[in-house]
């Protein structure tokens, strides 16, 4: 086990390798077009959270996002096709490059996050889906509801509903159509695998990518930055009670970003993350990686992560 303090000062945030050309740079991951047009996606160790990259890296994060999300992409592969090709590196991820589509499809099971601060404000209609009334904070749809969003490269994601997709031509009805029953499938899957670990699914996100014409599952699937997870454990009891639920997802950061006065609104200033902090943050996501893939997390040295990089690269 590396020494969690020293690997604070190892962190990925940006990778630079010479004889390739500049990568993609996105919120958390360097994306490098290789000669035969595939992409290495290279998970780094930057944290996002209100569409803003927060100055301080979670240590060996990428390791983890990169590692759950394959373990998903592979346990996706009966619904639909997905990007991956090989994974030479725990924050390395050798895939097909695909056209985006310019949507995040989100699934949302329980009234948590941004579904409840729109229901808080008095707001009865996220997305084009009508909220019932009387619902309180964490407790479950009577079924899953898809409340899609614009992916923006900066700035915000913005909510979007089924039918200004539609409407806008962003995309077409057969495919919407394939995508919105692919995401319910998946989303199924993932509750079912995580009710198995002790976990609820709470909502997650999915991108999707169009490669010879054929729809792919891209990015990322099920991961602490892309899903929320809930102890099934006394689930029941701490709604009951009114209580916070104990959870497992990229949530927390955000909490302490508001208890810091930081929600990424205008005139607000980003506050710095204390090394205690982002040890408690890398401690919870290997918590997570333990439950969903059971086994201990070993992470794997990031000290000299350019020269390997360009080591493992070199293969492709």
């Amino acid at each position: 086990m590396n020494d969690i303090h020293e690997a604070l000062n190892h962190c990925i945030v940006r990778t630079n390798i010479p004889n390739l050309p500049e990568p993609y740079r996105g919120k958390v991951r360097d994306v490098y077009t290789l000669p035969n047009d595939n992409i290495a996606i290279i998970a780094s160790d930057r944290v996002s959270a209100f569409d803003h990259v927060l100055r301080q890296p979670i240590p060996y994060k990428g390791q983890i996002l990169n590692l759950i999300a394959a373990f998903f992409f592979e346990n996706a592969r009966d619904i639909v096709e997905t990007h991956v090709l090989d994974i030479p590196h725990p924050n390395v991820t050798i895939a097909k490059k695909c056209d985006m589509l310019p949507i995040e499809v989100v699934i949302r099971r329980y009234l948590t996050g941004h579904a409840w601060r729109t229901y808080r404000s008095g707001k009865r209609e996220l997305c084009g889906v009508k909220l019932p009334e009387g619902m309180v904070e964490n407790q479950r749809f009577e079924e899953p509801i898809l409340t899609p969003a614009t992916k923006a490269d900066e700035g915000h994601d913005e909510d979007i509903s089924e039918e200004e997709i539609l409407e806008k031509g962003i995309i077409d009805e057969a495919t919407w159509a394939k995508i919105r029953d692919t995401a319910f499938r998946l989303f199924e899957r993932g509750s079912r695998m995580a009710i198995d670990r002790g976990l609820l699914l709470v909502d997650t996100k999915y991108e999707f990518g169009l490669y010879e014409g054929r729809l792919v599952l891209i990015d990322e699937v099920h991961t602490p930055d892309s899903s929320r997870y809930f102890y099934a454990d006394r689930y029941e009891f701490r709604l009951e009670k009114g209580q916070k639920q104990k959870q497992l997802s990229k949530e927390f950061i955000r909490e302490w970003l508001m208890e810091h006065n930081f929600q990424g609104l205008e005139g607000q200033t980003l506050p710095n993350l204390p090394d205690s902090f982002r040890i408690q943050v890398y401690e919870r996501y290997a918590e997570l990686y333990e439950m969903i893939i059971g086994k201990t997390f070993e992470p794997k040295s990031t000290k000299n992560f350019d020269s390997d990089l360009e080591q493992i690269l070199s293969a492709y």
